[in-house]
């Protein structure tokens, strides 16, 4: 099958990948797929991963319940029988693969093999570019199943890219009034005309005084500019991760007695929900669209400081 494959330290177009498919996994048949920040670093050498990339997608289920259906896949594997799965921290399993980025192939591929335990079947109503943003959508409703929002008066949205758009439409879709800081006027003008409040980093006077900072930069640099803006007894959420090796002097994370966050994967249902019932865009963020054998040149394109989500059509 065709699939874009890392492997000592480069990206490949192959178009006769041999599929490590998975015998008790849904063979699911990729429609489309989006290029994340995830991937970026995964090229520069997160998680040390090698095999077919890719985690955001969409695609028909060729055999299971929802066989011939459009279905969406979380993408945490887990056995299913540790301590850690049985005390309901699934997505924490330590012998869980993680599709197209830990052990496991992903969905820059004609199919990726999914466990039918993973698949979420997509209502007609949700288009199948929609439908590619709810791996991404779910990891920002994350931020309100972690947290009770409702504690927090001031809320600052760190990055203007694809994440931090999403996690800025969530948190406003949820009642609050974020700003997001960014460096890219053009970015930030797209959350303006919803009416969510924006800054440029340049601009921003670091007063210690947001009671919730979440860090979307996919910079080493995040977490730093976060302390710098949090409050003492303030809260950050972390959903940055870098090939790079976090820095900062934590000495302030004591001083200031700050509540550190991270956030991963979130729920899917909530996102597909979303989607029906359109409470939150995502489509505007597609900025670039490649067939699967352009994605080289889609994963130049989506380095690109003016862009925002890249798609795959794989179909």
């Amino acid at each position: 099958m065709r699939a874009v494959v890392f492997r000592g330290g480069k990206l490949k177009y192959e178009p006769t990948y041999e599929a490590n498919s998975t015998v008790d996994h849904i063979a699911v048949r990729v429609l489309k797929a989006g290029i994340c920040e995830t991937d970026l670093q995964l090229i520069q050498g997160y998680m040390g991963f090698s095999g077919v990339l890719g985690h955001e997608f969409v695609g028909v289920a060729e055999s299971g319940e929802y066989e011939g259906q459009r279905v969406v896949g979380e993408i945490n594997c887990s056995c299913h029988q540790c301590e850690t799965c049985r005390t309901g921290r699934a997505n924490h399993c330590p012998y869980r693969t993680v599709i197209g980025i830990l052990n496991h192939d992903g969905a820059f591929a004609d199919r990726v093999w999914v466990p039918e335990a993973n698949l979420h079947p997509i209502p007609d109503t949700v288009t199948d570019d929609e439908a590619v943003f709810v791996e991404p959508l779910a990891a920002a409703f994350q931020i309100g199943d972690q947290l009770d929002l409702r504690q927090f008066e001031s809320v600052v949205v760190l990055g203007d890219g694809r994440l931090g758009n999403l996690c800025a439409k969530v948190l406003h879709a949820a009642g609050k009034q974020p700003t997001v800081v960014g460096k890219h006027l053009a970015k930030l003008s797209r959350l303006e005309q919803l009416g969510i409040k924006t800054e440029l980093l340049s601009d921003v006077a670091l007063s210690k005084c947001v009671d919730l900072v979440v860090d979307c930069t996919g910079s080493a640099s995040g977490l730093t500019t976060a302390m710098d803006l949090v409050r003492p007894r303030g809260t950050i959420v972390l959903k940055t991760t870098t090939a790079t090796e976090h820095g900062p002097n934590l000495a302030q994370v004591v001083i200031d007695e700050i509540t550190l966050v991270g956030s991963r994967c979130g729920p899917f249902p909530k996102a597909i929900r979303a989607l029906e019932t359109d409470s939150v865009d995502v489509t505007s963020l597609i900025t670039s669209r490649f067939p699967l054998e352009d994605a080289i040149h889609a994963f130049e394109v989506a380095q690109q400081k003016d862009q925002l989500k890249v798609m795959l059509d794989v179909a």
